[in-house]
């Protein structure tokens, strides 16, 4: 078993919010794990070895400190293989780490070797499985792993109505949501996350800045409405959802608690929906 890597040094973040509960700089002053961060755990120890999971949702729950756009590019780069490649189930788990591993060394400054990505899988592939795992994705989509994600979009939509770094962090919750669904795989990333944020925009009453998303995304409000009516359909099916990882990680105190905000009622949403319709043609009339 490889030794586990020595503690890192806590340093100042000038680019990236971290996935992991460490308070990301946007955030404020540093705070410890909270309970959901998770230790390696050799199998001899007391309490005994760390279950088999399956590979996202363990890697977004805190296991490495890696940026959320790594978590994006992985998800991306499992979709575009599967688009282009049958992959059988009990691969799945090591497609996935694997994508990550490939992620990681896209994206951070220090990534996790390939001896970490084992034994987050329970150390149940070998390391000449995932290597060649990473040859195949790499000449499957042929080295073209500079994917947008929608995480970038959401922060230049921030900037560009000067929200505060609450209604951004709701925007995040939304779209983080939808990694976890097929129904989103063929949205653009720049509408996936327009439609994201016009969401928390009206979740936090903040309707009036529509028209200043629709001037930068370049994206009509009302070509936005099936999308925005989609995403809080998600928001309020949330219960029945058996991966709560995105739930607990946002429901934090670090993400100011988003996830505990209420999803619109569908009756307010359409009120909401319809009255912006009427303006939008009004204006153009």
């Amino acid at each position: 078993m490889p030794l586990p890597l020595p503690p890192r040094r806590s340093k100042r973040e000038t680019k990236k919010s971290k996935t992991s509960i460490i308070v990301p700089r946007d955030h404020g002053p540093s705070e410890k794990r909270g309970e959901n961060s998770q230790a390696k755990r050799s199998p001899s120890s007391p309490q005994g070895p760390l279950k088999k999971r399956s590979a996202f949702e363990d890697l977004t729950n805190m296991t490495f400190e890696m940026s959320h756009e790594t978590l994006y590019l992985a998800v991306k780069l499992v979709d575009h293989y599967l688009m282009e490649v049958i992959c059988k189930r009990d691969k799945l788990q090591l497609l996935g780490s694997t994508a990550f591993l490939i992620a990681a060394k896209f994206e951070e400054p220090c990534p996790p070797c390939v001896d970490d990505f084992l034994y987050i899988c329970d150390d149940i592939y070998k390391r000449d499985e995932m290597l060649a795992m990473e040859i195949r994705i790499l000449h499957t989509l042929e080295f073209d792993i500079n994917i947008p994600i929608a995480y970038h979009f959401l922060r230049r939509y921030a900037r560009c109505v000067r929200a505060s770094m609450e209604t951004l962090t709701l925007s995040r919750f939304i779209c983080e949501m939808t990694l976890q669904e097929y129904d989103y795989i063929q949205e653009r990333a720049s509408k996936l996350a327009a439609g994201s944020f016009l969401l928390a925009l009206y979740m936090k009453n903040l309707g009036h800045w529509a028209p200043t998303l629709e001037y930068y995304t370049g994206y009509k409000t009302s070509d936005l409405h099936p999308l925005v009516k989609q995403l809080n359909i998600l928001l309020t099916l949330r219960s029945c959802n058996r991966l709560k990882t995105v739930q607990s990680k946002y429901s934090h105190q670090v993400f100011f608690e988003v996830a505990k905000i209420p999803p619109l009622d569908m009756l307010k949403l359409e009120e909401i929906l319809n009255s912006n319709s009427k303006a939008e043609g009004l204006a153009l009339w």
